[in-house]
């Protein structure tokens, strides 16, 4: 009977072990170093692909680093891993499902399949649906309860229901023509429904309630309170035309007084974070338009293409995907900023960090081993330039920790005014220049600065960034940039052997608040069975509150 060999812990391989050798041989270059020594890498360190021009040069790394870490990925099956999540194999091992978040922006025709069943056709389906109801929203076929045209679009999400559609709609609303304006209600603080709901006429209001399951602690209790605030000033009878879900639970749907012909379903094989693009992105095809909607998948497909197709080397996700494990994994840096260039890009960063946190924050490898000879997914933050420059980026230029940033830019704007766009850009230009080079103390006394002062204005500089520029911020420009990230994160889970596609880590929490809840709301003194921090905490919120403890 054959035997197979077990698979070699990561850092086990020649690979890893090769990259660790050629670290300790150019962890102390400088950028200053690596460009004077080879002027032309600017010119030859980029890459393009489906819309997006990356330019990687400023990075602590060399043509050697690149070739090991595509041996490292070669080693570790990126390719096959891949192969296997496009062809719908369940590679999301914890909850025994394929992965097929590709399939959502797979064009009409295509093939893939599932089960024995071509899964594409259901997302045609569901997509058609989404676009005549869009279109009846938009030109006011479809009326609220008293025949008033809908002019807001409330999405009720939390999660990947809420930051996916959020984002898309900040960044693509100038393509809506604000026909119907869109917003967004996830926090169960009040304040956020509140202020969501202000100085908006109900019946001129449509909410859509993206649960998957229809029992979403969050989003079933903003639900209930935008339901009551319909009916308070509407009646009972308003719901049906007040309300749409995007589920899969067609009972709680109807329990809820929504029809189910209005109902807007996905399936288990599209993760929340993944699902924007899906029925979840509802509301946004509302507020942009189904045609602009199209661009957007249009966007996702290409990148989609370009990561099955190119070669590592030659491979815009795969190779940010192994510039960030080099930084990780090689130079101990725990935290990556993406930093993009674009007002329209407010929500980026904060959806970028649910994608990855959420993805790749894992503590145990697919066979269920714990890891504890390497980091996996990083802390990912950040916020628009150039805001940023004067907050954190201090702590970027002269700080004690390495931070990698990606910068992301347009060449076009979509509000221009007077010099607006060419001083934005000079900045994303300047910053990663900045970043990389510093200034030496010789330079900053060459300009008469007091003895004293010059150790406060050095500048170390050999800070990497990625820059990455589109000519506009447009729909198909915005699918191609959230790809690319999607597959980024896909290499660095694969490479560091774990499921990036399950998310146990947020279930505890919320198993836990279901029991905190009656034990809050008791009007009498509740026996209460937690550790003494948690018990005393409860205990002095219900006083606050007069309630008895």
């Amino acid at each position: 009977m054959a035997t197979t060999d077990p698979v070699p812990q990561l850092t086990d391989r020649p690979e890893w072990k090769a990259l660790q050798a050629h670290h300790a041989e150019i962890q102390d270059r400088h950028l200053r170093a690596l460009f004077a020594e080879d002027p032309g890498r600017g010119e030859r360190m980029n890459l393009s692909a489906a819309g997006l021009y990356l330019d990687y040069s400023k990075n602590r790394l060399t043509d050697e680093t690149i070739g090991l870490l595509v041996q490292l990925a070669e080693a570790c099956g990126v390719t096959d891993g891949r192969d296997a999540m496009f062809a719908g194999e369940r590679i999301n091992i914890t909850e025994n499902r394929a992965v097929l978040h590709t399939a959502l922006r797979a064009p009409k025709g295509a093939s893939v399949m599932l089960d024995g069943k071509n899964v594409v056709d259901d997302v045609h389906e569901v997509l058609d649906r989404m676009k005549a109801f869009a279109a009846s929203v938009r030109d006011g076929s479809w009326t609220g309860h008293t025949g008033k045209r809908i002019t807001t679009v409330i999405n009720i999400g939390i999660g990947g229901s809420d930051l996916g559609p959020s984002m898309v709609w900040d960044a693509l609303s100038p393509f809506g023509d604000h026909v119907v304006e869109c917003r967004y209600v996830s926090n169960v603080d009040s304040v956020d429904f509140v202020e969501k709901t202000r100085g908006l006429d109900p019946a001129q209001t449509l909410f859509v309630i993206a649960s998957k399951t229809f029992t979403t602690l969050e989003t079933l209790a903003n639900a209930h309170t935008a339901r009551d605030w319909i009916t308070n000033a509407l009646g009972d009878e308003a719901t049906p035309k007040h309300f749409v879900a995007v589920s899969t639970n067609a009972d709680e749907v109807a329990k809820f007084g929504i029809d189910t012909k209005n109902m807007f379903g996905f399936w288990d094989w599209v993760g929340g974070r993944y699902s924007v693009d899906s029925a979840v992105g509802l509301s946004t095809m509302v507020g942009i338009g189904p045609d602009h909607f199209d661009e957007l998948l249009a966007g996702f497909r290409e990148m989609d293409d370009h990561f099955r197709e190119a070669p590592l080397a030659e491979n815009m996700p795969a190779l940010l995907g192994l510039i960030g494990v080099w930084y990780s994994n090689f130079f101990g840096a725990e935290t990556v900023a993406i930093l993009p260039y674009a007002q329209y890009l407010d929500r980026l960063s904060a959806y970028f960090q649910q994608l990855d946190m959420e993805s790749d924050g894992k503590s145990v490898r697919r066979d269920g081993t714990p890891i504890t000879d390497y980091s996996t997914g990083p802390i990912v933050w950040g916020q628009p330039g150039t805001n940023g420059q004067h907050a954190y980026y201090q702590l970027i230029h002269q700080g004690t920790r390495l931070i990698p940033a990606d910068f992301i830019g347009f060449a076009y704007s979509n509000a221009p005014l007077g010099d607006h766009p060419d001083l934005l850009m000079s900045n994303f230009f300047a910053q990663p220049e900045a970043l990389a080079f510093g200034k030496t103390a010789e330079q900053v006394a060459a300009e008469g600065v007091p003895a004293e002062q010059v150790p406060h204005r050095t500048f170390n500089g050999n800070h990497p960034t990625n820059s990455i520029l589109a000519e506009r911020l447009t729909p198909r420009t915005l699918g191609n940039i959230i790809a690319l990230y999607e597959h980024k994160i896909f290499t660095q889970g694969w490479i560091w052997d774990i499921n990036s596609f399950d998310q146990w880590g947020v279930e505890l929490g919320k198993v836990l608040a279901k029991r905190i809840i009656p034990e809050l709301e008791a009007t009498e003194a509740p026996h209460l069975a937690h550790d003494s921090s948690t018990s005393t905490l409860i205990r002095k919120y219900r006083e606050m509150l007069g309630r008895p403890v």
